[in-house]
């Protein structure tokens, strides 16, 4: 008898159990209720045929208001937020409807390659069932129209693909929906 060591073992979906593993009940709350400054972003995610995909999950990771994470990572050193309770992440599953809404604050600048600042954004991952890896983005925000203007990575896209990075205003702070496929597709990134 022989040993057959078979590789990799082949990737599988999400599935349908990220209701059941991957949800919390704070997972929203980038911040607690009540912060001030505290907006929501709330959007649709649509797969490529426009029909809204009910069973995905939205993660978004940020700097804080300062531009700084309190993350070992963050080149420029760890430092505590200086917003109460503010935690960088949050995760939001979709609803029926394939909505899905994350409390925060808007992030700062952050200090990019050879020394080139990026405008404030969030990076998001999209996990749901069909897709075999996340998928990631970034939304920036329309009200920062000089920072967008020379952010490295908006620059190095196509113009004609930049707005699918840009949330749109909403009452209580800004809309982003994401497109996984299809005519108005969001912009994702290999990493």
């Amino acid at each position: 008898m022989t040993d057959h060591w078979p590789g990799s073992t082949p990737s599988q979906t999400v599935g349908p159990y990220l209701h059941l593993g991957l949800l919390w009940p704070d997972g929203p709350d980038v911040v607690p209720p009540g912060t001030p400054g505290e907006i929501w972003l709330r959007g649709q995610i649509f797969d490529g045929a426009g029909a809204p995909v009910v069973d995905a999950l939205v993660e978004s990771w940020q700097a804080d208001p300062d531009g700084r994470f309190d993350h070992p990572d963050d080149p420029r050193g760890a430092v505590r937020p200086t917003v109460a309770g503010f935690r960088g992440f949050g995760r939001s599953a979709t609803d029926a409807t394939g909505a899905y809404a994350i409390r925060t604050v808007k992030p700062g600048p952050l200090p990019g390659p050879d020394g080139v600042t990026e405008a404030p954004h969030l990076d998001l991952s999209v996990f749901a069932r069909g897709l075999l890896h996340r998928l990631v983005t970034r939304l920036y925000f329309p009200d920062e129209p000089a920072a967008n203007a020379t952010d490295p990575v908006l620059a190095g896209l196509d113009p004609a693909r930049r707005p699918t990075l840009v949330a749109r205003p909403a009452p209580d702070g800004f809309r982003f929906d994401i497109h996984l496929q299809g005519e108005h597709e969001t912009v994702f990134f290999a990493v």
